[in-house]
């Protein structure tokens, strides 16, 4: 009782929505510490006092998130999107390589692979994506939990089928950080973004490798990838950093200040109490959804449901003051932290009228 009532009384002082928001697969509310956070930080630089503190936040985010998936801070890399994280795997592949993806997964996860024009890119059905892998296939790519309906791939099995193949393995964590728990060590690489289900601003995503670097160059290293950064901002870097940060890109200052708080609540509340009150309110929406006549897509399990051919509603919920997505005519409805029981009946109600 106590665990609850602290999770309770945590969010209950961080978080107060105008909205019934249900749309934390597209962006996280941010808690009121964050936004404390990116006032100060830019107060601080409106002022002109030292940018010191920005940077140990940088380093802070990049140590809680390493803490949340489970790897040593120095195989975290940080950057802005995971767009530009693929992209550094996609140009890591020789020419004529296979990587097998999920079906209609995230931009993001795919498009550096197709746009190489050199690698074979074969998509499947995420339901066989493990059993698809086979000799030859240099890497699979694929989300942990799909953007468009939630469904989250059998990340075990494919682990195993990578493995039995000698084939290396990227999965984006970003719809699923914050409310699943991470095994990022399991894999070869993985990603993140930070402002959906970690609750940060926009502008920071991570990147994990392994502690060799698993092959990958740092294409896109700037001074902050040296070794010693205030020492590499001229001419060619000398040293590259020896942990992952020689993969970081120049960070956005005020969103890892924000981010910093952000990831402090996460971890402050559990990322397993998390994901039993997220899971919990999702599958109260699909009994509710069953109650009215309506399937959703399969996703067992997961804090995101999605609902076929009611995308249409989606306007008229806003309107309405409940914020949820249009997803390839799909109504897409996302539970975290900040959301209650009566939020879900709200929306059930507002489905049946």
């Amino acid at each position: 009782m106590e665990t609850t009532q602290t999770f309770d009384r945590l969010v209950r002082a961080e978080f107060a929505p105008r909205s019934t928001y249900l749309n934390t697969a597209s962006n996280g509310l941010l808690p009121a510490r964050t936004v404390a956070a990116l006032h100060e930080a830019a107060v601080l630089r409106a002022e002109g006092r030292p940018l010191t503190p920005l940077h140990e936040d940088v380093e802070a985010c990049r140590a809680a998130y390493a803490r949340l998936a489970g790897v040593p801070a120095a195989r975290v890399a940080v950057g802005a999107s995971v767009a530009a994280h693929t992209g550094v795997i996609a140009a890591s592949l020789p020419a004529g390589a296979e990587v097998l993806t999920a079906e209609d997964d995230f931009t993001s996860v795919l498009n550096p692979f197709h746009v190489r024009g050199d690698l074979k890119v074969r998509a499947v059905p995420l339901e066989r994506i493990a059993e698809s892998v086979r000799p030859g296939t240099a890497l699979v790519a694929v989300s942990a939990a799909q953007s468009a309906d939630g469904r989250v791939a059998d990340l075990a099995a494919l682990r195993e089928a990578a493995r039995e193949h000698g084939a290396r393995t990227y999965v984006d964590f970003s719809q699923s950080a914050g409310w699943l728990p991470m095994t990022a060590d399991a894999f070869d690489f993985s990603a993140s973004v930070s402002f959906k289900w970690l609750l940060g601003p926009h502008g920071a995503a991570f990147l994990v490798v392994p502690e060799d670097f698993g092959g990958l160059t740092p294409v896109l290293a700037g001074w902050v990838a040296g070794e010693a950064p205030w020492d590499s901002c001229y001419g060619p870097v000398q040293e590259l950093a020896r942990s992952a940060r020689r993969f970081d890109l120049t960070p956005a200052l005020f969103t890892f200040a924000g981010l910093r708080r952000s990831l402090e609540l996460i971890e402050e509340l559990g990322v397993e109490a998390v994901h039993a009150h997220d899971v919990a309110l999702a599958d109260r929406f699909r009994a509710g959804l069953a109650d009215l006549g309506h399937t959703p897509v399969p996703a067992p399990g997961s804090a995101i449901v999605s609902v076929p051919g009611l995308g249409g509603r989606q306007g008229g919920l806003s309107r309405a003051g409940i914020e949820v997505s249009d997803r390839a005519g799909n109504l897409r409805a996302a539970f975290h932290l900040y959301n209650t029981t009566d939020d879900v009946d709200r929306l059930l109600g507002a489905l049946a009228g």
